[in-house]
């Protein structure tokens, strides 16, 4: 290679990387310093299935294939975490995706699923509606909680009241319980429902138990195996010291994700069908995603834990 080949080639490098370095430097500017850092659905449903044979769930009138939802964009709402240790650098993130709803009555502009619900030997038709994980909720509002796993597991959830000095009363595993048949498997698309649709009531009130109940705690867990935990049809206590060794294994630096627009979005009835008691269907990668997404620095591979507060307004 002659000279001038030699100089022509780094002329041309240099003007390349000078004009990369000038574009990177544009679009650095062009991003707000402190802007919220953001994520976007398709990184937790890309492990759902495709429509394949559930193509005819997403066809119009015309049998014309619907067009593919566009992404959703979540913002962060927690806390910014300290960067990790640098022991830490080289943790897992884990995904666990939670929608909150709080049931309200039907009105005429209602087009999605609806839920039958009984009290008191009283039946009224309500209408799930999402809400994000901050929400304060008030005196007698009825909520419930669909979870989903970005990864295959057996899901656990315990449950303890939240106090008003930060403090938490004693620790129920709320689920699984007796009846499900032992399957207490998540995994992408398939949702969980807590309580159940088939439940007697199938919501939680909100309401404080005294003067000093702020909330509740709920503790998510997902293992790769099942807990060697007994099964019951009431809540069955759990020792502090295993949900301490859990937190400590399990938990890990978390940061909470909301759908940007998601809350006030109403059930719908591949979510209704997904979380049913032997549910054939599963939600695809067409369908809603999670109103919350929880991405956890986990420790060990084997397993998650979030913990997530209700909040009880006064």
């Amino acid at each position: 290679m002659s000279f001038n080949s030699i100089s022509s080639t780094i002329l041309f490098l240099f003007l390349i990387t000078t004009c990369l370095g000038a574009q990177q430097e544009g679009l650095a500017q062009s991003i707000p310093q402190g802007a919220p850092r953001k994520i976007v659905s398709d990184d937790f449903i890309k492990n759902r299935q495709q429509s394949g044979t559930q193509a005819l769930d997403n066809r119009n009138s015309k049998g014309q294939v619907k067009p593919r939802p566009p992404k959703r964009t979540y913002a962060l709402a927690s806390a910014p975490t300290a960067p990790q240790k640098s022991h830490e650098s080289k943790s897992a993130v884990a995904q666990l995706g939670i929608t909150i709803w709080r049931l309200r009555p039907k009105n005429t502009n209602d087009t999605g699923a609806r839920m039958l619900v009984r009290e008191k030997n009283k039946t009224a038709e309500l209408v799930p509606e999402r809400v994000e994980a901050g929400t304060t909720f008030r005196e007698g509002d009825q909520v419930r909680l669909s979870i989903e796993s970005a990864q295959p597991g057996y899901l656990y959830v315990i449950d303890r009241e939240l106090l008003v000095d930060g403090s938490t009363g004693p620790a129920m595993l709320i689920y699984p319980w007796a009846g499900m048949d032992g399957d207490n498997q998540v995994g992408p698309g398939k949702l969980i429902d807590i309580p159940a649709q088939e439940d007697n009531p199938s919501y939680f009130t909100a309401r404080r138990s005294s003067p000093n109940h702020a909330g509740e705690v709920l503790t998510v867990i997902v293992t790769s195996s099942p807990l060697d935990l007994p099964i019951s049809d009431k809540p069955i206590p759990v020792s502090n010291a295993d949900l301490a060794q859990w937190e400590k294994l399990w938990g890990g630096q978390t940061e909470r994700f909301e759908m940007e627009g998601g809350a006030g979005e109403t059930w719908t009835p591949h979510e209704q069908q997904a979380a049913a008691h032997k549910g054939a269907r599963q939600l695809t990668r067409e369908d809603p995603a999670p109103q919350t997404i929880y991405r956890i620095a986990v420790k060990d591979k084997k397993a998650l834990l979030v913990n997530v507060q209700l909040q009880y307004g006064r």
